[in-house]
Formats: structure tokens, sequence, C-alpha cells
């Protein structure tokens, strides 16, 4: 017995009605992802610039640091943008969604 249920888009709700949630909703992602761009843009340049560091192990930790860079560059700012405006996307998260599915399983 397989599953066979499936979608192709969802809604997302507004994060909050007021505006001042909303700017508080902003600027706590801007916070989060440019504290998660330096860290990974430090983890990158260490490993790039070190000849010492280029072993398998870094080599790995380099790949995950490249990985969250382009998986939170394609979620967090939509989710900014969308914590903006009035009436949300659809379909904004669906492709982040199924990438983080496929990686996890």
């Amino acid at each position: 017995m397989s599953n066979s249920s499936s979608f192709s888009e969802f809604l997302l709700l507004a994060f909050a009605d007021t505006r001042q949630l909303q700017l508080l909703h902003f600027t706590l992602f801007l916070g989060v992802y440019l504290v998660a761009l330096l860290g990974n843009g430090l983890i990158i340049t260490a490993i790039a610039c070190d000849h010492r560091l280029h072993t398998p192990m870094y080599f790995f930790l380099l790949n995950l640091s490249l990985l969250d860079l382009g998986s939170i560059s394609i979620t967090v700012p939509k989710s900014m943008a969308n914590s903006l405006n009035r009436p949300p996307s659809t379909l904004c998260a669906l492709p982040s969604w199924h990438l983080e599915c496929w990686w996890c399983c």
C-alpha cells in the first residue's frame, strides 16, 4: 500500500496583521540571515585560504557551508519579503521544502 497523497502548492498566512510585528519579524530574520552569511563566509574563506585545512574533513565542512548558504538564500529572503507584503504569495517555499526533504530522507 503506497502513499498517494501529494500537493503542489500551499498558502503561507501572514505573520501578523500589525505593521510593528511585521517589521520585528523582518529585522529578526535579517539579523539571523546576516549572521549565517557571515559565519558560512568565514568558514569558506578559512578553508580556502589555509592549505593545512585541505583535508577531507574540511572539504566536507566547506560543502556543508556552501549548501547552507544556498538553502538560506532561498528561504530567508522570501520569508522576509512575505513579512512586509500584505498578500502572501503561494508556492514561495515549495522548492526549498522539496530540496530539504530530499536531503533529509
